[in-house]
């Protein structure tokens, strides 16, 4: 389940915090799923039920590569999103982290960079492996054998 389909409704809406951890609870409720996402409104819903946390903690260069290539593409093709929302071309432009997808990775980076280190060392969090994935190169690894991943401690 990917969560920005979720939260992000026609013209960009955001689904309602209470509708969308509704949602996100129901779904983390069942025997086997994959979430993937990053809300802090339904973090620790998904958490208390997760065994496993694939944390991608690229370097800042790559992540921003990455994100400003993707949006582009995104843009360029009217590639179709979620619930008919596509990329703006506005987010090369904007610098509100709230209006702009490139201005939230280069502001969010380090905080999130943080604060899953401190999750990860969390006792709170003690029921869940933390796979940190820092490269390509590790993503690559994971996906082509992931159970091969054990605790990882940061």
């Amino acid at each position: 389940m990917e969560l920005d389909a979720l939260h992000h409704q026609p013209g960009w809406v955001p689904l309602p915090t209470a509708e969308f951890r509704e949602v996100v609870g129901a779904k983390a409720a069942a025997d086997a799923w994959v979430i993937d996402g990053n809300y802090s409104a339904v973090r620790q819903l998904v958490w208390a039920r997760a065994d496993t946390v694939v944390w991608l903690d690229l370097p800042k260069h790559t992540v921003m590569r990455q994100i400003i290539w993707r949006t582009f593409r995104r843009a360029a093709s009217r590639e179709e999103l979620w619930n008919g929302n596509q990329e703006r071309w506005r987010n090369f432009f904007s610098l509100d982290p709230e209006e702009s997808v490139i201005a939230w990775a280069w502001h969010k980076h380090a905080q999130y960079h943080e604060r899953y280190g401190k999750a990860a060392q969390d006792p709170a969090n003690a029921h869940l492996t933390f796979i940190r994935l820092t490269s390509r190169r590790d993503i690559a690894r994971f996906l082509a054998d992931p159970l091969a991943y054990s605790r990882v401690t940061t």
